[in-house]
């Protein structure tokens, strides 16, 4: 199957039955309104190489059987340029369904990820379809960055868990972040965009370590309006020094974005406290300097 076709066949709301995408924020029914993204919206990938064609070749059909997707606002994402996509961690799984929901945006996404799982030929295959692994507990952590960082640099899209592992809160809000994507934020000019997302968690409980096989299981994303980071990208330019109180407020200025919109998604106020990250390390979490 030609991804380009499939991206064709999403913009016409035919793939695999998907929920018709809401900009107004309803739950929908059956009769939900489909929006339609613009037409240059799905013009915007370039011919891909074929270890990503064969990623969207393998993980879009998946993402059709596992998932029934909803998406809020997606006409928020960008059609073009340097994007740094940040949302909550609630499965093993919730990337497969971020993942299309960057596609059927028009996009291509390049997430950081573990590098314990950049082995064999899947690893060969995720390195040369464009996806980042992350060093665990390194020095050379850093050189993660420095790879989103070009990737951004280059228009693409990177996204990124700031919680670097699946949240340890037991109701599922973002635990306590890492600052990693405060750097990022101040030091490319991508655009920050939060992203919610809520339901694969039914389909794969990381806390009891048991998946529920079922199939179409349904799972609801809200784009967020863009973080304004003008006047602190505008103060780093100027020589103000990462420091890690300026690295913190930004990472929570972006969580408290990404909890904000949970929190929609789930009809529930934010929690007023948050989970501390495990002290250590535990499968799944990146170090404090790239996640």
């Amino acid at each position: 199957m030609d991804p380009q076709d499939v991206a064709g066949r999403t913009r016409a709301g035919q793939a695999g039955g998907e929920e018709p995408v809401t900009q107004d924020g309803s739950p929908g029914t059956g009769g939900s309104r489909r929006t339609g993204a613009p037409a240059s919206r799905w013009r915007t990938r370039t011919p891909l190489p074929p270890a990503l064609a064969l990623c969207v070749a393998v993980v879009y059909p998946v993402t059709v059987l596992l998932f029934r997707l909803r998406y809020r606002h997606a006409e928020r994402f960008p059609r073009i340029g340097p994007v740094l996509l940040v949302a909550n961690h609630v499965s093993v799984l919730d990337p497969l369904a971020c993942a299309r929901l960057v596609w059927d945006c028009g996009r291509v996404p390049h997430f950081l990820a573990k590098d314990a799982v950049f082995t064999g030929l899947a690893g060969r295959i995720l390195r040369a379809a464009g996806q980042i692994p992350v060093a665990r507990g390194r020095a050379d952590a850093r050189t993660s960055l420095a790879a989103a960082e070009a990737d951004l640099a280059a228009g693409n899209v990177v996204v990124i868990y700031p919680e670097g592992s699946v949240t340890r809160d037991p109701d599922w809000w973002p635990m306590e972040a890492r600052t990693g994507v405060a750097r990022l934020a101040l030091t490319t000019d991508a655009v920050v965009l939060p992203v919610a997302q809520w339901g694969p968690q039914r389909l794969h409980d990381y806390h009891t370590k048991q998946l529920h096989p079922r199939l179409r299981t349904r799972a609801d994303y809200l784009v967020g309006e863009p973080v304004d980071l003008t006047d602190l990208r505008a103060q780093v330019r100027a020589g103000r020094p990462l420091t890690g109180e300026l690295l913190r407020e930004v990472t929570d200025r972006m969580m408290a974005c990404v909890r904000d919109q949970l929190a929609e998604l789930r009809g529930e106020p934010v929690p007023t406290t948050t989970t501390p990250h495990p002290r250590r390390t535990l499968p799944g979490d990146l170090p404090g300097s790239a996640a």
